[in-house]
């Protein structure tokens, strides 16, 4: 079986190589379509300066993080280094720097492609709709192709070189703790001009979203760019690694046929990249069609051929389990009603979104009360669906034998992330074609161009809310397969030390309850100093465009030669999201370690199951409510419930600026914070059993 391992690392770097391949041809035909217009290069150029800068500013400081985490974790981790293997410490230390550059060079590469897709989508806009969606959506797979292809080279390699899947967590915590300081980072900004710009502009001066004499309108766009690409995109590498590496330690922790559940593993990895670039090459749109069903029909033809080349390869391949491929096409499967059920909460075309619309005609105070029901009516169907995977791959691999029923979770895991190659190519389309929007109105493009591009950008915020759906249904599965993989590690230390092993967590034991009581609390805390991380720098950034409206001759009446200082804006929502996005990360770490030592390893066992169930409950809440609010919003300018400028559409306005630091800063960020807590808790599992008080 060891042969065959060598085989499917083989296939591995070789899928990666074709998912790259592939992604250079798509960067270089998005890169051969033209934009004429002057106005729009400028304005383009702008933004992806105003990006750069962030990010650079960003990942200096997340560098010397980095650098401090792989100090310690080569000190302490997997056991002290005055007692361990200097080999075993400097292994897990370079996978965790390993993990945290590939994380953030997915996050580049996403700023790289996707500030040069929103200009040729603006432009080809003006050819019709079909031109216009191909260039957006090919802009979106270039990082979605990159993303996966990374995190499995990443995974493969470090399995092969090192041959121990707990290093492999270092890899995972290296991606996860960039990717919460990535996402909450380019959260905060993109909120903080987001929400500056619609009060302003919208609300106070009645002019369009995109106005070009609106100050914060390029932090606005570069706010797309920075948090829900290199954000997303840094996000989502670290939900594939981490179901990788749960899998895999769970994998390799079990008896008997250990190499073929590895190899299981890496083969459905394999297989939905290849899907992916299979969905990828065949995704368009009619001349005249319906974008949000061409991204949506992308998705379920993806999965539909994983499932035929997964039972392919079950069916063909020596040691493969029925049961695996089962609990695997189960979470699959889960996602994509996860999906549908999302869609149904935030789709203009379906009936909440109209509530929600109808209702602001009443005053904000009801656009809210409608939104926050219907959020936390919609948190249910996933809720549910998550559990329902859970207990059905259970139940699938129990009787395979001890372990199995975890590893099956885990398998579920890693069959609803199978398909994340086309989740990011649609959740990467949405702030290229958003961006794409901006630039047809400021350069001018005619309402028809605008017209076409709102389409596209409306399209673009219901399936990221169904991505964000399916990437938080994929986290809770994962974390539940980390809780195994904890249970993993932490027994292992506990054999070595000669105490009993842990076989569940029971809720009535004062220690595991006291965990569950501080983990479900960590999540709401980390939420509410992200919101007002935007709220204070928020307020900030509407003081100084009112200082520009007041100082600037003739910017209020769009005067020509009257130019704002959009600069002053980028520069606030910079050094506003740096100052906030390491405070409320280290929270969510030292609360963990805190447990830890109080509780130790029992207490710790509670601490991550309080976090999930009530972690997942507020990312699902916060995303669907968000992306509502957002849809109604377009839904009334779209000339519903009384159109543009109406009492209803102001009060809509309020609605999203509420939504929007719930959708894309706290909502999408407390998955990868579960995911944090959880590989910190598995890397420090042997010192909690060293040293707790109460433990």
């Amino acid at each position: 079986m060891e042969n065959n391992l060598s085989v499917f690392y083989g296939l591995s770097f070789l899928t990666a190589a074709l998912a790259f391949a592939f992604a250079v041809y798509l960067y270089l035909w998005v890169k051969r379509q033209q934009v004429q217009n002057a106005r729009i290069k400028e304005i383009s150029m702008l933004i992806k300066e105003g990006a750069n800068t962030f990010m650079i500013r960003e990942y200096k400081i997340l560098a010397i993080f980095a650098g401090a985490a792989a100090a310690l974790i080569f000190l302490l981790l997997p056991s002290p280094i005055w007692q361990g293997s200097f080999t075993a410490n400097l292994s897990m230390a370079l996978s965790y720097l390993a993990g945290t550059i590939l994380s953030a060079i997915a996050g580049k590469i996403g700023i790289l492609v996707a500030t040069l897709s929103n200009a040729r989508t603006a432009q080809s806009a003006q050819q019709g709709l079909k031109p216009a969606f191909l260039v957006g959506f090919r802009g979106g797979a270039v990082m979605g192709l990159l993303v996966v292809g990374c995190s499995l080279l990443g995974v493969a390699a470090v399995l092969m070189i090192t041959g121990d899947s707990s290093i492999l967590l270092g890899f995972s915590f290296g991606a996860s703790s960039l990717a919460l300081f990535a996402k909450a980072g380019g959260g905060i900004f993109t909120k903080t001009a987001d929400v500056a710009a619609d009060l302003t502009g919208k609300v106070e001066l009645g002019i369009d979203e995109d106005d070009p004499r609106n100050p914060a309108v390029i932090a606005d766009n570069v706010g797309d760019n920075v948090g829900d690409v290199a954000g997303m995109g840094a996000d989502l590498f670290d939900s594939n690694v981490a179901a990788m590496a749960s899998a895999l330690v769970i994998a390799q922790s079990l008896t008997g046929g250990a190499y073929a559940n590895v190899s299981m593993v890496f083969c459905y990895a394999i297989l939905g990249l290849l899907a992916s670039i299979l969905g990828i090459a065949t995704a368009k749109v009619g001349k005249d069609g319906n974008p949000t069903r061409a991204l949506n029909s992308s998705t379920y033809v993806t999965t539909g051929i994983f499932l035929a080349l997964t039972a392919l390869a079950t069916l063909a391949l020596p040691g493969f389990s029925w049961r695996i491929w089962g609990a695997s096409a189960t979470g699959l499967l889960v996602g994509v009603i996860i999906g549908i059920a999302t869609d149904y909460f935030t789709d203009d075309t379906k009936p909440i979104v109209g509530r929600v619309a109808r209702a602001s005609s009443s005053g904000p105070a009801f656009t809210v009360l409608s939104g926050v029901s219907y959020g936390l009516i919609s948190a249910l169907p996933a809720m549910a669906g998550i559990a329902l995977s859970a207990l059905v791959a259970y139940q699938l691999c129990a009787p395979m034998g001890q372990g199995y029923a975890i590893f099956g979770i885990s398998m579920a895991a890693v069959g609803m992330l199978s398909i994340v190659g086309m989740i990011i190519s649609n959740d990467a389309y949405g702030p290229i074609v958003d961006n794409a929007r901006g630039l047809a109105e400021m350069g001018g493009l005619g309402e028809q161009t605008i017209r076409i591009a709102d389409e596209l950008d409306s399209a673009g915020n219901t399936v990221k809310a169904v991505t964000k759906g399916f990437s938080i249904g994929a986290a809770g599965l994962t974390v539940i397969s980390l809780l195994g993989a904890f249970m993993a590690e932490v027994n292992v230390a506990l054999e070595a030390a000669g105490k009993a092993l842990i076989t569940g967590f029971d809720i009535m034991s004062p220690t595991v309850f006291f965990g569950i009581l501080t983990g479900a609390a960590i999540p709401a805390v980390f939420s509410a100093m992200l919101i007002l991380g935007v709220d204070r720098n928020a307020q900030r950034m509407v003081a100084e465009i009112h200082r520009q409206f007041r100082e600037i001759p003739g910017l209020r009446e769009g005067k020509p030669g009257a130019r704002p200082q959009y600069s002053q804006c980028i520069d606030i929502a910079t050094s506003g999201a740096l100052k906030e996005l390491i405070s409320a990360g280290m929270t969510a770490i030292l609360a963990t370690v805190a447990v830890g030592l109080i509780g130790g390893p029992l207490a710790i066992g509670g601490f991550l199951l309080g976090n999930i169930v009530s972690g997942l409950l507020l990312a699902l809440f916060m995303s669907n409510a968000g992306g509502l609010w957002d849809n109604a919003k377009k839904y009334i300018e779209s000339g519903n419930a009384g159109g543009k400028g109406s009492p209803a559409h102001k009060a809509a306005v309020i609605g999203d600026t509420v939504g929007d630091p719930f959708k894309d800063t706290a909502g999408p960020s407390i998955n990868t914070q579960i995911t944090v807590v959880s590989l910190v808790a598995s890397l420090l599992s042997s010192l909690f059993v060293a040293f707790s008080f109460f433990g």
